[in-house]
Formats: structure tokens, C-alpha cells, sequence
């Protein structure tokens, strides 16, 4: 019993370890301006964490799921990417059933 809490109170501290490094870099936090916008980095960046993004958007008004002080292509280039690649990859790795 004692090893089972012992587990899920390191595995509770790791998420919120994992949440709290996720809410660094958040689009709209202010951190980019228009000398030094959101480039294709942060474009990958903010489409893995866009899920996340959208559930704290709902108690900050400042907090999006895109960057508008961005610069342009690249950065809307990195930011499809990453949503393509994280939600279009879990469609992907669904197994077809037979018969359906």
C-alpha cells in the first residue's frame, strides 16, 4: 500500500513538474514583441501545447493558443506541424478494425 502512494505521489509531482514547465512559454504572455516576434520554434512549440493552452485561456484573458506577434510563414508553418503531427499522428496510430 505504502509503495502504491509512494507511486502516484511521484507521478503527481511529475505532472505538475510537466504542467508547470508547459505554462512557461504560453502565446500571449507577453515574452515577444515586435524587434523579437514568435519565430518557427515557438511556432512547434505553441502547437504541442495548444491543448493546454485553450484549457488556461479559459481563466486568463491573456493566455491563447496562437501568437499574433509572430513572424509570418514560418512561424504558422511550425505551429501546423506540430498540431498535424500530434493530433493527425494519433488518428494514424489508431488500428483498423475488419468489418467496419
Amino acid at each position: 500500500m505504502n509503495k502504491i502512494l509512494s507511486k502516484r505521489l511521484r507521478l503527481s509531482i511529475l505532472v505538475i513538474l510537466v504542467l508547470l514547465v508547459l505554462t512557461g512559454c504560453m502565446p500571449g504572455d507577453g515574452s515577444y514583441s515586435l524587434k523579437k516576434p514568435a519565430n518557427f520554434l515557438s511556432g512547434i512549440w505553441h502547437g504541442w501545447i495548444a491543448p493546454i493552452s485553450l484549457i488556461f485561456s479559459i481563466g486568463k484573458n491573456n493566455i491563447r493558443i496562437y501568437e499574433s506577434i509572430n513572424t509570418g510563414f514560418w512561424y504558422d508553418f511550425g505551429f501546423y506541424v506540430a498540431i498535424i503531427s500530434g493530433f493527425g499522428g494519433l488518428s494514424l496510430s489508431r488500428k483498423n478494425r475488419k468489418g467496419d
